[in-house]
C-alpha cells in the first residue's frame, strides 16, 4: 500500500509539474515573437536615423549613439514591466483602472499649463532624461476604462444612452489633447475606443451616428486651423508646395523611391541627414524604406500583421468578457497607429505626427505599448481578471459565447431543478418519519 501510494503521489506530482510547464499558446510566441523583432529592427534603425543628423550637428562621433542609448535604456525598463504585466498583472491593473484614469487626466491638464513646448507643441511634462508624453498614458487608459465599464455593465454597448460615460470620458481626454495641439493622437485614440465598442456588441447604427459627428468635427478642427489645412491640402495635391506644407511628404516618398527593391544598405541613407524631419520618430517608416527597401517595409507590415492576427485570436479565445474586450482594443489601439503612421509615409493619407509602434524613438510612446502588449499577453498566457464590483452573473454573459441560451430559459431551468431537489429532500424527510413512527408502535406494542 505504502509503494502504491507512493507511486500515486510521484505520479501526481508529476502531472502537477506539466502544468505549472505547460507551453504557451501559439498566439503566445506570435505576439512575443513579433513584438521583440520590432524592437530590435526599432533600435538599429533609430540609430541609423539618428547618428548622422548627430555627427553634422556635433562635428564628432562622440555623441552619436545618443538616441540609441536612451532606446535602449527604456526598451528594458518597459521589457521589464511588460515581464511583470504579462506574469501577473491583469487583475491588479484592472482593480487600478480608476487610478490609471484619473492620472491621465490630471496630466494632460498639467501638460497644458506647465508643460515643455517642442516644435509649436505642448505635449510633454518634465525635462532631460525623464520627460513623459501624457497623451501616452491616456490612450492605454481609455481603453482601459471602456473594457472595464462594458464588461460589467454589457447593456451600456446596445444604446447611445448606454455609451454615453464612456463617449463623454473619451470626448474630454480628446479635448484636452487637442489643445497640446495634437490631432495624430486623438485619431488613434477615437478608432481604438471605437473597435473596443465593436468588440463590446455595440450596433453599428449607433456607431455610425458617433462617426458621422467626429468626422465633422474633425474637419472643423482642420478647417480652422491654418496649419492642418495645409496639410490636408498638401496631402490631395502634394506638387502644389513642395518646399513648404508638402515637404515631408515629398521627401519621404522621395526616400521610399531611392530604396527601390532591397534598400540602399542600412546606414547608406541620405533623406536621413536633414532632408526628412524627425528621421527618427515619425519618419522613420521612410527610412526603412529607402535603406532597406520594399523588402524592409513588407517586413515590417508582416510584423505588424501578424501581431494582429495574434491579438485578434487572443481576444476571440479569452476566458471571459473583460479579456475578450481590453485585448480586442489593446491590439486594434497598436494596429491603427501603425497604420496610420505607414499610410502617411506612403502618402495615402494626411500627415499627422504619429509614431510608428515599438520602432519610433520615444520613451512614452514605447513603455506604454509594452505595458499594452503585457497585458495582451497575459490574456494569451491564460490569465483572467475579476471584476471590481460584483454583478449578477447573467449580466456578465455574452450569449453569443453562451451558445444562445436566454436567461428566461435558464431561469426555469434552474427552478425545474430547486424543485426536484426539494421534492426528493421531502420524500425522503416522509420516509424517514415513517419509519421512525413504525418504530416507536413496534416498541410499544
Amino acid at each position: 500500500m505504502s509503494a502504491l501510494s507512493l507511486g500515486r503521489g510521484k505520479a501526481a506530482k508529476g502531472r502537477g509539474a506539466k502544468k505549472r510547464h505547460r507551453p504557451h499558446s501559439p498566439e503566445y510566441n506570435m505576439l512575443l515573437t513579433a513584438t521583440l523583432c520590432l524592437l530590435a529592427l526599432g533600435a538599429v534603425m533609430v540609430f541609423s536615423a539618428s547618428s548622422t543628423t548627430r555627427v553634422l550637428q556635433d562635428g564628432g562621433l562622440s555623441d552619436s549613439a545618443f538616441y540609441l542609448k536612451r532606446t535602449l535604456m527604456f526598451g528594458a525598463v518597459g521589457l521589464l514591466i511588460m515581464h511583470l504585466v504579462a506574469r501577473h498583472g491583469l487583475d491588479f491593473v484592472r482593480k487600478l483602472t480608476p487610478v490609471i484614469l484619473g492620472v491621465s487626466f490630471f496630466f494632460l491638464l498639467a501638460v497644458l499649463a506647465v508643460g515643455t513646448e517642442v516644435n509649436g507643441a505642448t505635449r510633454w511634462l518634465g525635462g532631460g532624461f525623464l520627460q513623459i508624453q501624457p497623451s501616452e498614458i491616456a490612450k492605454v487608459a481609455l481603453v482601459l476604462y471602456a473594457a472595464d465599464l462594458l464588461a460589467r455593465k454589457p447593456k451600456q454597448a446596445q444604446s447611445l444612452e448606454g455609451m454615453m460615460p464612456i463617449l463623454l470620458v473619451v470626448g474630454a481626454s480628446a479635448l484636452l489633447i487637442m489643445l497640446q495641439p495634437d490631432m495624430g493622437t486623438t485619431m488613434v485614440t477615437t478608432f481604438a475606443v471605437g473597435a473596443t465598442l465593436i468588440a463590446a456588441g455595440a450596433r453599428p447604427v449607433d456607431l455610425g451616428k458617433i462617426a458621422l459627428v467626429i468626422g465633422c468635427l474633425a474637419l472643423l478642427m482642420a478647417v480652422i486651423e491654418p496649419y492642418r489645412m495645409a496639410r490636408l491640402t498638401a496631402f490631395l495635391n502634394p506638387t502644389a508646395d513642395a518646399a513648404g506644407a508638402g515637404f515631408q511628404a515629398a521627401q519621404a516618398k522621395i526616400a521610399l523611391g531611392s530604396g527601390g527593391l532591397f534598400g540602399v544598405g542600412i546606414g547608406n541613407g541620405v533623406q536621413k541627414a536633414f532632408y526628412l524631419p524627425e528621421a527618427h520618430t515619425d519618419m522613420i517608416s521612410a527610412v526603412i524604406g529607402e535603406e532597406l527597401g520594399l523588402v524592409g517595409i513588407t517586413g515590417v507590415v508582416g510584423l505588424f500583421a501578424m501581431f494582429g492576427y495574434a491579438g485578434l485570436k487572443t481576444a476571440q479565445k479569452a476566458k471571459d468578457r473583460y479579456g475578450k474586450i481590453l485585448v480586442a482594443g489593446l491590439t486594434s489601439l497598436i494596429l491603427v497607429q501603425a497604420t496610420i503612421n505607414l499610410f502617411a509615409v506612403m502618402g495615402l493619407a494626411p500627415l499627422t505626427g504619429v509614431p510608428l509602434p515599438f520602432v519610433s524613438y520615444g520613451n512614452s510612446s514605447l513603455m506604454a505599448t509594452l505595458f499594452a502588449v503585457g497585458l495582451i499577453l497575459n490574456v494569451a498566457g491564460g490569465g483572467r481578471a475579476a471584476a471590481r464590483k460584483s454583478t449578477p452573473s447573467r449580466a456578465g454573459k455574452l450569449r453569443v459565447v453562451e451558445g444562445g441560451r436566454s436567461p428566461a430559459r435558464e431561469r426555469s431551468r434552474s427552478s425545474g431543478a430547486r424543485k426536484a431537489k426539494s421534492g426528493s429532500g421531502g420524500g425522503g424527510n416522509r420516509g424517514a418519519r415513517r419509519a421512525r413512527n413504525g418504530g416507536r408502535r413496534r416498541a410499544s406494542g
